[in-house]
């Protein structure tokens, strides 16, 4: 199967997750439509607190080292850009980015994520956990409730630092991501305010070899992997744009 498949899909797959989430959703997620491809699936589990963003591109950096090769690398909204700053940095070891629902580029200013990032942290500052936790689930559907409750109850008293972290770090600028000369598949959900289709389609007019699949937040509820399937799609077009004849 994977004889057939583009050179990119030979490498492994590091993937991180978006503010507040963890390894589980990105397993949850990628794994199986990256194991259709014939691509492994390292998701690291988020660093603590105010260590995020450094911790994250160091395991990045731990992977490229182990893997002995370029990589795939990539994410769900937060992990996205992480993946991406890394990539601009680091092109000679990076084979594609996987960006799934990148919240904004360049600073994050009154970005609907980061914005939502900050007041969870408030909330969870100034009330404890478990009732930021109760007011920040209530009303919302039943999977996401089940995602939050497991994974902020993982990052635990950290999570306050973690969320701020998230919320004030700068993603690539579009002029940045003009420089990652690589395929780039981009998934975004076209009902979700707060990573919106306009921020992946401006990735996508940036970045030189990049594809866009749309998808939903409903189907994203009634399965994980749809979301990792959009990407992985959206990453197979980018290749096969890449190698139409000019």
């Amino acid at each position: 199967m994977t004889s057939a498949m583009p050179p990119v899909f030979n490498s492994v797959a590091a993937l991180l997750p978006g503010t507040g989430s963890d390894e589980t959703f990105v397993r949850e997620v990628f794994a199986q439509p990256l194991a259709a491809v014939g691509v492994r699936l390292i998701a690291p589990p988020p660093p603590r607190g105010a260590d995020l963003v450094r911790g994250s591109l160091a395991a990045l950096d731990e992977i490229a080292a182990e893997a002995g090769g370029p990589i795939l690398v990539g994410g769900i909204s937060f992990g996205a850009h992480v993946a991406a700053t890394w990539a601009v940095r680091e092109s000679g070891r990076c084979a594609g980015l996987m960006a799934a629902l990148p919240a904004w580029n360049g600073e994050p200013g009154s970005a609907p994520a980061s914005l939502a990032a900050k007041l969870s942290a408030d909330l969870v500052a100034a009330n404890g956990l478990e009732p930021a936790l109760a007011t920040s689930v209530d009303g919302v559907p039943r999977w996401l409730a089940d995602e939050l409750t497991r994974a902020w109850r993982g990052h635990g008293d950290s999570l306050a630092d973690g969320l701020r972290a998230a919320a004030a770090y700068p993603a690539p600028s579009l002029t940045d991501l003009a420089t990652v000369d690589v395929p780039v598949g981009i998934a975004t959900c076209v009902d979700d305010p707060i990573h919106p289709t306009k921020v992946a389609y401006d990735w996508a007019g940036a970045l030189p070899r990049a594809a866009v699949v749309e998808t939903t937040l409903t189907a994203l509820g009634e399965d994980r992997e749809s979301l990792g399937r959009a990407t992985v799609l959206a990453l197979l077009r980018s290749i096969r744009q890449s190698d139409k004849p000019a």
